[in-house]
């Protein structure tokens, strides 16, 4: 293992407590091309996860974890970028198109625009039509940060480009330097037990209520279910998602329910009353104002694992702001990092949706920590993760090199069988990830949203 994924690692488990877990072990030449350590940042949060879930394992078996897990570094840094190969046709596009970076009167901003009301909320601010050249006029010709104000003020999604220096001076920055990596807050004692131990699929039997979107969330989900859990998706009937579901929805149900009328709040709430855990990447005070806060979600599930994503932290003056990783990314100083190494005239962010892609990773690695916590205790617990707190790990952690190169992934990296996706048919990679006698699979390719009854 590369120092790098051992600094990330420590700190990943450092953040979740003291616990019994296997080793992590990695093989796998080259990384990403980055300042940071982004292909050392995959193996870790994906070595975190599976470290837990050959924990649980052999715990839920009344066994102490033994040996190593292995991680392929290679492999995990192209889970990073997307692991289905189409045959036959094409992804659907994985960016609006305005979404971007646009230079304005004193600095560089980035709109978010891939859901249909953030673009109208942009372009409304921007008293212009939906054309780039348009949209980059209009904004030529304002501030990033008033820029910014207006765009979420409106209910749309924008981040003005600040440095590493100002982002921590900021209030919401300084908040978020102080808040844990993940955070755990002990719940309520479960009425039941948890199902019976599967050899091979630790997570069987396992209900995941699955509330999340693009794009942390959806990938800590689809990792567990890659182990057997039960996770049912939901949405409401007019969400989008057509650039990244081929991605992430596969191993998962999929339904529609509408949360603001009392009928899909009832059916919510049965669904709830029999899952395991709830994952959910609403913005903090959204359940809250649909009559779900924390102490209810206990008292219709005790023991509830409760998973939470926010973008921007716990406890700053954001916490209830709109966000997605390649806003954090420009807000927390990333970009511009990037942009001051590569000699640059634009931001330069990761070469991957890092971010996303690592908070899943612990979100469900402290998902499968508070499993092993209710089958010891009984307890529940609530996890609260943040992609700027992911941000703070990466930037605070090792360097990385723009010189960097990783192998692309070449036929044996892919499952012989085709994937029957709602879309055609296709190659998912083979999982970057393994232990003895464990090894990853999926019982549902991916489909539509929406294609099942909101149903155990």
């Amino acid at each position: 293992m590369t120092d790098a994924c051992n600094d990330f690692i420590r700190e990943i488990r450092s953040a979740l407590g003291d616990a019994p877990l296997p080793d992590v072990e990695t093989s796998g030449e080259g990384a990403l091309p980055s300042i940071y350590a982004v292909t050392d940042l995959a193996a870790a949060s994906i070595g975190s996860a599976m470290s837990e879930i050959a924990a649980f394992s052999a715990e839920s078996h009344g066994q102490e974890p033994t040996g190593a897990v292995q991680v392929d570094r290679r492999v995990a840094s192209y889970w990073f970028r997307g692991s289905l190969r189409p045959d036959g046709w094409k992804l659907p596009p994985a960016w609006d198109d305005i979404a971007g970076v646009y230079r304005a009167s004193d600095g560089w901003i980035r709109l978010h625009t891939n859901a249909p009301h953030h673009r109208a909320a942009a372009l409304q601010v921007l008293d212009c039509t939906g054309e780039r050249e348009k949209v980059a006029a209009a904004v030529s010709k304002q501030t990033i940060n008033q820029l910014e104000t207006d765009i979420v003020t409106e209910g749309g999604c924008a981040a003005a480009m600040r440095s590493e220096q100002a982002w921590h001076e900021h209030p919401n920055g300084a908040a978020v330097a102080r808040e844990p990596l993940i955070e755990q807050i002990a719940t309520e004692k479960s009425p039941g037990d948890l199902p019976e131990p599967d050899t091979n699929r630790p997570l069987a039997g396992i209900r995941v209520l699955d509330l999340t979107r693009v794009l942390a969330g959806p990938i800590c989900t689809r990792f567990l279910a890659g182990w057997g859990a039960d996770v049912l998706r939901l949405d409401p009937k007019e969400w989008r998602e057509d650039g990244v579901i081929p991605e992430v929805a596969l191993g998962k149900r999929c339904a529609h329910i509408d949360l603001k009328s009392q009928a899909g709040r009832d059916t919510f709430a049965q669904l709830l009353a029999k899952a395991d855990i709830l994952v959910h990447g609403y913005r903090a005070d959204a359940l809250e104002r649909m009559g779900f806060d924390q102490n209810q979600r206990q008292q219709i599930r005790p023991g509830l694992i409760d998973v939470c994503l926010n973008a921007y932290g716990w406890t700053g003056p954001w916490v209830n702001r709109r966000g997605f990783d390649s806003l954090v990314q420009m807000s927390c100083g990333i970009a511009h990092a990037g942009m001051t190494a590569a000699n640059g005239d634009e931001p330069l962010p990761l070469p991957v949706q890092a971010l996303d892609h690592a908070t899943g990773y612990l979100m469900a690695t402290a998902a499968i920590r508070a499993l092993r916590t209710r089958l010891k205790t009984g307890m529940g617990t609530q996890v609260r993760c943040a992609l700027a707190c992911t941000a703070e790990l990466v930037m605070a952690g090792p360097n990385g090199s723009l010189e960097d190169r990783v192998e692309r992934p070449t036929d044996a990296d892919w499952f012989d069988d085709l994937e029957d996706t709602s879309w055609g048919p296709g190659r998912r990679l083979r999982p970057p990830c393994r232990a003895e006698k464990l090894s990853m699979s999926w019982d549902l390719p991916a489909g539509e949203l929406g294609r099942h009854a909101p149903a155990w």
